[in-house]
């Protein structure tokens, strides 16, 4: 018996040391060897907060603040946590449907899996958010509030230069793999936002907090201590001036356009405007996603920005470097003269080059009146000139000239989307009329700033800075200097002078002449401004829409004063239809004025400016566009397949990303008049392409058309 009570008490105590050794190994396990629940316990007790810095500040030339930022937040969604969230009563506060609700939570997962937080609705209303702090207990932990810093703007100019912020999308990421971005993150997507991103953008910060058992943010937790801090992006100091730019976005309202000025001894952007534009408020915010389907469908395309991203044949302006070409190669004198019957007859009397103005005139006198006549013979002779062994030499010789001058290449400014525009070479006559079988004659509209020849604003305000500064510029940048140190190396290149060719001070001197004239008692008198010098040249530019001839742009550019000059300036007014005098050139003088003498106070001149401001000239064409656009969109199914092709079209134009373009064709499938009113009956092609504004558009050459150009 007592044998048998000792076994007994053996297999007892065994049985208790199994146990323990079981339960001390369990232990081992959970507590070392596997994170599982270790995570599961954090993750109940601990709420993993990231902290957007805020973006870097902008400021423009006089230190005022044209681009800070507020605060506003986004409803996060954590989709494997959903379990028991009141779906109903959070559809009710956000407006949805449950298939919408549902289709949403989709799209999350697709993008960003099931247990990465995501943005479900992005930037909030203040109506949203005082209903979701009411209720959000019903939400947690599936969904909860994320602070965001955005940006506000202090005037409501300048949206094509200063761009705008988006939500990143995978495209996006893809893109970026080492810079560190997550879905939810937001980054700019175009103008000084996107060059700077870098630079503005800032550094995120971590919170950890603690949570109770009904996962309320209690503490932070153990202080703080695994907390890191958010740090702010760096300030930028541009050369942009704010006032004036929102008189020239004054000037052009109501009108398709550029006016763009620059400081030509250090290439700074004085204003940029493109017009039509957007108030960039409306991009920014719980209303982002409206405005950017309507701005993106407006087929004025507000969104581009044409001071880089259109191209032009630059008309009569082109004239001044063929002046300076002439008197560098030595092919003409300031006293040489030619005689203007009413056409140029150079190439022949099948098909003359008219000009407006009879009479002789030497170099001064033409660039003052602007004669086709003069300026045909003045590239004839460059071309022609016997010290070229061939065509093939002088024309290369004539097209580095040009890029000299900024023209026929990127200039590298710091706005995203920059065109190169074109300057004819011989490899491009050969393609089109085969090596050997083309001449001066098949290309003198060129002379005068037509034909195969094409520029952007940019290029010819830079034009103005090289010929103000009788020989070199500095590439034109928005961005003087950044707070802290330019770390990223992204100002070097713009403190570079540009200045290859030297042509004597004495050429320019005699273009000066000439171009003060235009002003003084020439094509451009608009444009004076009193007790101010201002040289200028006109432009009048034919243009071609489907194949169909347009109402003329007009142009003006100039510098002043011409003695030391701050101000190099183009304006250019599509479509207008009048002369580059006419309406181009008040809008210029009126820009100098405002820009040298700090303030316009005359009532006549305050008068001319709600005069311009009011004047129509929106193309025939875009209102033909509209219209047919409406139709489009009351056409059923295959409204949205042409639609969603018209889109391509801006997001090729414009470098829309995917998110933006998924917005605006949604606005189309969503139109709730689809089927209840009929198309309206319009004549013509489906696609918008107007002229002077698609990317690296390949020109169709047409039998050249004889121009007036003044």
């Amino acid at each position: 018996m007592p044998a048998f009570n000792q076994s007994r008490k053996n297999i007892i105590r065994l049985i208790f040391v199994a146990m323990f050794i079981i339960i001390i190994a369990r232990l081992f396990t959970l507590q070392v060897i596997t994170s599982k629940y270790k995570i599961l316990a954090d993750d109940q007790g601990k709420f993993r907060k990231v902290i957007y810095p805020d973006r870097g500040i902008v400021f423009d030339r006089n230190g005022k603040a044209i681009l800070q930022n507020t605060t506003i937040y986004d409803l996060m969604i954590i989709p494997n946590k959903l379990k028991g969230i009141d779906t109903a009563a959070l559809c009710n506060i956000l407006g949805l449907d449950t298939a919408q609700f549902n289709k949403r939570i989709v799209e999350v997962i697709i993008k960003n899996g099931r247990s990465r937080p995501s943005i479900f609705d992005g930037l909030l209303t203040d109506e949203k958010m005082a209903k979701l702090n009411e209720a959000m207990y019903k939400f947690t932990p599936g969904f909860y509030l994320q602070e965001r810093s955005v940006r506000s703007y202090p005037y409501d100019a300048a949206g094509n230069v200063l761009g705008y912020l988006s939500e990143v999308d995978t495209n996006f990421l893809k893109s970026h793999p080492d810079d560190g971005y997550q879905i939810g993150d937001y980054a700019g997507k175009t103008g000084m936002e996107r060059t700077y991103e870098k630079v503005l953008m800032g550094q995120r910060g971590i919170q950890y907090w603690k949570r109770d058992n009904k996962n309320r943010l209690t503490e932070r937790l153990e202080n703080g201590r695994y907390d890191t801090t958010a740090v702010a992006g760096q300030n930028v100091y541009t050369s942009l001036d704010i006032e004036l730019q929102e008189l020239g976005e004054k000037l052009m309202e109501n009108k398709l356009g550029s006016i763009v000025a620059i400081d030509p001894k250090t290439g700074g952007i004085l204003c940029m405007v493109s017009s039509p534009t957007f108030k960039p408020r409306l991009l920014t915010g719980a209303e982002r996603k409206k405005h950017i389907a309507e701005l993106l469908l407006n087929p004025a395309l507000p969104l581009l920005n044409r001071t880089v991203g259109a191209t032009y044949s630059p008309g009569s302006t082109f004239k001044t470097l063929q002046a300076l070409i002439g008197l560098h190669e030595g092919v003409i004198t300031t006293d040489f003269r030619v005689s203007c019957g009413g056409a140029f007859y150079g190439c022949g009397s099948g098909k003359p080059m008219r000009c407006l103005d009879y009479g002789t005139f030497d170099l001064r006198n033409a660039i003052r009146i602007s004669d086709n006549t003069y300026f045909a013979t003045v590239m004839q002779r460059v071309i022609n000139n016997p010290k070229y062994p061939n065509l093939d030499s002088s024309l290369a010789a004539w097209d580095r000239y040009m890029y000299e001058f900024g023209l026929g290449h990127k200039l590298g400014v710091d706005v995203p989307s920059e065109k190169r525009g074109n300057i004819p070479t011989p490899a491009y006559y050969d393609k089109v009329h085969g090596a050997g079988k083309w001449n001066y004659c098949s290309f003198r509209s060129v002379s005068i700033g037509q034909g195969e020849v094409d520029v952007t604003p940019i290029q010819v305000a830079n034009e103005m800075a090289y010929i103000a500064n009788k020989g070199w510029y500095k590439i034109p940048h928005l961005v003087d200097s950044i707070e802290g140190g330019d770390q990223f190396g992204m100002l070097t290149k713009f403190k570079e002078k540009h200045n290859t060719t030297a042509i004597p001070d004495s050429v320019f001197e005699a273009v000066f002449d000439g171009m003060q004239g235009v002003v003084d008692n020439g094509t451009g008198v608009a444009a004076k401004v009193k007790d101010v010098v201002v040289c200028g040249k006109t432009g009048t530019v034919e243009n071609y829409y489907r194949g169909v001839k347009q109402p003329n742009h007009a142009f003006f550019c100039g510098f002043a004063p011409r003695e030391n000059p701050k101000i190099a300036i183009m304006c250019v007014v599509e479509n207008s239809g009048r002369f580059g005098g006419t309406y181009a050139a008040p809008i210029v003088g009126l820009m100098i004025e405002k820009y040298l003498k700090d303030s316009i106070t005359d009532k006549a001149r305050l008068a001319r400016i709600d005069q311009l401001s009011n004047l129509n000239l929106i193309p025939k064409r875009i209102y033909i566009e509209m219209r047919r656009q409406d139709s489009l969109m009351h056409s059923k199914d295959s409204a949205y397949l042409l639609a969603k092709g018209y889109i391509q079209i801006m997001k090729d134009t414009m470098g829309v990303d995917q998110d933006d373009e998924e917005d605006a064709l949604a606005d189309l499938k969503n139109n709730k008049d689809l089927t209840n009113k009929k198309p309206v009956k319009d004549s013509g092609d489906n696609k918008i392409k107007p002229q002077a504004i698609l990317p690296d558009k390949k020109k169709k050459q047409q039998e050249e058309k004889d121009t007036v150009s003044n």
